[in-house]
């Protein structure tokens, strides 16, 4: 009986002192608000994200796992450039294509243009 009525005691003594800490904060006040954990590294507003952005993007843990709209903004953003990109690449390819199957066809002259290839030799040269 007297070992249970220590354990009372002692377990009244650390809970009084956990709330004085907590919510007495001694000298500085109670214990300010935590702010909340945000995104550390963002993707660059001013430029085109790259590899090493993403390699090195990290997301802050949250309750229950990661914070979901940093991850949708990031997604979103990377979306976004990978459309922009394709698009890009594909009016390049088309422009190439083009290029290619004109260069097939021969160059195309103006009616009346004089026209001197480059692979005739001239006789003439020194």
């Amino acid at each position: 009986m007297v070992m249970f009525l220590f354990l009372v005691v002692a377990l009244a003594v650390v809970v009084g002192a956990v709330t004085l800490a907590v919510v007495g904060g001694g000298e500085n006040g109670p214990l300010p608000e935590a702010a909340p954990e945000r995104l550390r590294d963002p993707l660059p507003p001013d430029r085109p994200v790259d590899r090493a952005d993403v390699e090195g993007l990290r997301f802050p843990l949250a309750a229950r796992g990661y914070r979901m709209a940093d991850v949708d903004d990031a997604l979103g953003r990377l979306g976004a450039e990978l459309a922009e990109r394709d698009a890009r690449i594909a009016d390049l390819e088309s422009a190439l294509a083009g290029a290619r199957s004109a260069a097939a066809h021969g160059p195309v002259h103006a009616p009346g243009e004089n026209h001197v290839s480059m692979d005739k030799r001239q006789e003439d040269r020194p």
